[in-house]
């Protein structure tokens, strides 16, 4: 998501509003088509097992699932809201919610939910997240993410080591706890010499114990976060939603990003940006040992064609696991002309039937603790142990993404800061320019 399509899209917003919708249509026959539009392509299929139910559920209702790339989702929309053809309903992430809610762009789903008797509490996670300033509710929640560690279990073997090392991985800033002990000894130079081992070198790694830690976006989400939480530090400092400062400038959050920069200074892990392919690939390749990947990666790093690989939990530190959890959710375009029919779509997607049916794949984890159980169940048959996502759930370990004003700003004002930091052009100096900076940002 970059700049100018939320600037686009606010420069787009009187427009839309006096704009004749046009975003789903009727047949001669009288069935609706409801739009629905998702960046994801795996879910796009996946939700595809959820229409006949609901289909038969409603006969006079087809849904029409369409999927784009990240890079075009967002664009799309704007000239959607532009041309007022934006798709009914569609999916959207927390971070966006105080950008479309503000403009008038989604609308609130309480008369709804009261009428039909809709139950949010069926949901474990995302519900809080997806309510605005106004108190009102304007997303129906799809799923919860947040971070795993995935090893290769071949290399944790050949390192003299074993699943339980990896998965009771412990933290700390001060000398990286058994964590820096298992990444140094994964990690193995062009000569054979192991991280741990006199006479290795760093300037020619072969295989490197943990794929890059850094990242140019402001929540690190499945880089610094997880560790820098176990800490007790969160995104939002004390507020859990709408805050008004991030608190980058907290003491220890400088040397926790500190000690993730000299992962690749000391040829643990790759610089930022060594690598351009995708955590998977890193596996499959043998370049890497372990990544640090997210919940959604699960399906694809676990069956990498003769390649064994594990699901650790992130790392224990002094307060224990963290890591922060984004909840992606349905949200009704407010120029949809069919709003009663896109609500019965939208509300069948958040049941236990329709998320256990799409969660078969794995793709996703489900927001409905019974849908999630099917899913794990599911991918268990095939040889995938999504466990740890269910007991990092019910330790409480996800904590989730504040919803913030002026996302994208946000994002474009930090992100060349973080990524400045981490190729080495600025230090620690720059985390309370940040802080201040978002500051500035979210009391506009």
């Amino acid at each position: 998501m970059r700049t100018q399509r939320i600037i686009a899209a606010a420069a787009a917003t009187a427009l839309a509003a006096g704009l004749a919708a046009c975003s789903s249509g009727e047949s001669d026959d009288g069935t609706v088509t409801v739009n629905w539009w998702t960046w994801d392509e795996k879910q796009a299929a996946s939700y595809q097992a959820c229409l006949p139910g609901f289909e038969d559920a409603h006969p006079d209702v087809k849904i029409e699932i369409s999927q784009y790339s990240v890079d075009d989702y967002f664009t799309k929309l704007t000239a959607g809201f532009v041309a007022g053809t934006a798709p009914d309903a569609f999916q959207l992430s927390v971070p966006l919610l105080g950008e479309y809610a503000g403009q008038g762009q989604i609308m609130p789903l309480d008369d709804y939910i009261d009428e039909s008797g809709y139950d949010l509490s069926v949901h474990s996670v995302g519900v809080d997240s997806w309510q605005y300033t106004d108190g009102q509710q304007y997303g129906i929640p799809l799923d919860w993410a947040g971070a795993a560690v995935y090893f290769n279990e071949a290399k944790v073997e050949e390192a003299g080591l074993t699943a339980e090392d990896v998965q009771t991985m412990t933290w700390n800033p001060e000398d990286g706890g058994t964590f820096d002990d298992v990444v140094a000894r994964l990690t193995v130079d062009e000569n054979g010499v192991r991280g741990d081992e006199p006479g290795f070198d760093p300037e020619n790694v072969a295989v490197y114990g943990i794929g890059s830690l850094a990242a140019g976006d402001f929540n690190g989400q499945t880089s610094w976060n997880p560790f820098v939480s176990t800490l007790g530090w969160r995104l939002g400092g004390d507020e859990v939603a709408w805050p008004t400062r991030l608190p980058f400038d907290d003491p220890v959050f400088a040397p926790t990003l500190d000690y993730i920069r000299g992962l690749a200074d000391r040829g643990l892990s790759p610089s930022f940006g060594e690598f351009t392919v995708s955590g998977a690939e890193q596996i499959g390749s043998g370049t890497v040992a372990m990544i640090q990947g997210g919940t959604w990666d699960a399906a694809t790093v676990s069956q990498i064609p003769d390649v064994p690989v594990g699901i650790a939990p992130t790392v224990e530190g002094p307060e224990g696991r963290g890591f922060i959890s984004n909840s992606n959710a349905n949200t009704v375009y407010t120029g949809s002309q069919h709003p009663d029919e896109t609500w019965d779509w939208i509300s069948w997607m958040g049941t236990v039937e329709c998320q256990t049916a799409a969660g078969v794949e794995g793709t996703f984890l489900p927001s409905i603790p019974e849908a999630l159980q099917a899913t794990v169940e599911a991918q268990a048959e095939q040889g995938v142990d999504l466990s740890s996502f269910v007991q990092a759930m019910e330790d409480g370990v996800p904590y989730p993404a504040p919803p913030t004003v002026h996302g994208q700003e946000l994002v474009d004002t930090l992100q060349p800061m973080f990524e400045a930091y981490f190729t080495g052009e600025r230090d620690a100096d720059v985390f309370t320019e940040a802080a201040d900076a978002s500051e500035d940002i979210l009391t506009q």
